[in-house]
C-alpha cells in the first residue's frame, strides 16, 4: 500500500519543493488538489502538465491522484438546480479524469462539500441531480483508466452522502467499476455508526472501496487525536485491501511540513508493526 501526502498541506512551497520534501519524509507519492495548481486547472497546458510530472520524477515520487476536485474553477455544483451549472461541472469532472491520467495518477477523490450543497426544500431533487452527475463521469473515468471515488463526508460539511452506504448505493446504481467509494477516517469517525476498522472490514470485501484517507476526527493528522490507527491498518491488511492511502490533515500545527513529517512517521511506524 502506497502512502501519499495530500499536497495542500505543503502548498505554500513551490511544486518541485513539495515533491522533494514529501520524498525525503518517506512518502510514496503526492495526491494533488487541482486548486493548488491553478485557479482553473482545466486550462493547464501540456507543457505545464509535463513539468509537474518531471518534478515528481526528479524527486523520485509519484503523483498518485487528485482530490478536492471542484474547488476550482469557481461556480461549480453537482446539486444545483441550474442545468448550465451542472453541465459545466460535469465537464470539469470529466477533465479531471483526463488530468489525473496525464499526471500519472490513478485515483480521483470527489469530496468538494461546498459544491454539493442541498438547498433547503430541494433536498431530494438536489440529491438526485448529484447522483446523475456521478453517473455522467463514470464513462470518462473508465476511458481514462482511472478510478473516480465518491467521498462520504461528515454531516457538518454536507447533507449529501455522509456514509459509505450512501455512496455505495449510488455506485451500485451506476454499475461502472470505474466509479467507487472510499473511506475518509476523519469523516467516518464523526459520522459512521461502526468504528472505522469495522467499517473497513465490512466494505473492503465488497470491492467498492477504492481509496483511504488517513486523518483524525479532530481534523488533524493520524496520531494527533484519539483515533487509533493500528486497528485500521490491521483491518486493511486482513481485508486484503489493494489500494493506496493518503494522509490528509486539515489543521496544520505548528505548520504543514511538521504535520506532514509527523503523519508519515506515525503511519510508517505502525505499518512496520502490523502490515509486515
Amino acid at each position: 500500500m502506497r502512502v501519499s501526502l495530500c499536497n495542500e498541506v505543503i502548498a505554500e512551497l513551490p511544486f518541485a519543493r513539495q515533491c522533494e520534501l514529501a520524498a525525503s519524509l518517506g512518502y510514496d507519492g503526492l495526491e494533488l488538489a487541482p486548486c493548488t495548481l491553478s485557479d482553473d486547472p482545466t486550462t493547464l497546458t501540456a507543457g505545464e502538465i509535463t513539468a509537474l510530472r518531471r518534478a515528481a520524477h526528479d524527486a523520485g515520487i509519484a503523483i498518485t491522484g487528485l482530490h478536492y476536485l471542484l474547488r476550482a474553477p469557481a461556480g461549480l455544483s453537482i446539486t444545483s438546480a441550474d442545468a448550465t451549472v451542472r453541465q459545466r461541472t460535469i465537464e470539469v469532472m470529466r477533465r479531471m479524469c483526463d488530468l489525473c491520467a496525464e499526471l500519472g495518477g490513478t485515483i480521483l477523490v470527489h469530496g468538494s462539500p461546498d459544491q454539493r450543497v442541498l438547498a433547503p426544500g430541494d433536498e431530494a431533487d438536489g440529491a438526485r441531480r448529484g447522483a446523475v452527475c456521478f453517473a455522467a463521469v463514470a464513462d470518462a473515468a473508465a476511458e481514462a483508466k482511472v478510478t473516480y471515488c465518491i467521498e462520504p463526508l461528515a454531516r457538518n460539511q454536507t447533507a449529501f452522502i455522509n456514509t459509505v452506504a450512501d455512496a455505495a448505493e449510488i455506485v451500485r446504481q451506476v454499475g461502472n467499476p470505474a466509479l467507487r467509494t472510499m473511506v475518509d477516517c476523519s469523516a467516518a469517525g464523526q459520522t459512521e455508526a461502526a468504528p472505522v476498522d469495522a467499517l473497513i472490514r465490512q466494505w473492503v470485501p465488497t470491492g467498492l472501496i477504492g481509496h483511504v484517507h488517513f486523518n483524525d476526527p479532530n481534523r488533524r493528522g493520524p496520531g494527533e487525536g484519539a483515533l487509533a490507527f493500528g486497528p485500521i491498518l490491521t483491518a486493511l491488511r486482513e481485508s486484503a485491501y489493494q489500494g493506496d492511502a493518503s494522509i490528509e490533515p486539515f489543521i496544520y500545527r505548528p505548520d504543514g511540513p511538521t504535520c506532514a513529517a509527523r503523519g508519515i512517521g506515525y503511519i510508517r511506524g505502525l505499518m512496520q508493526m502490523v502490515m509486515s
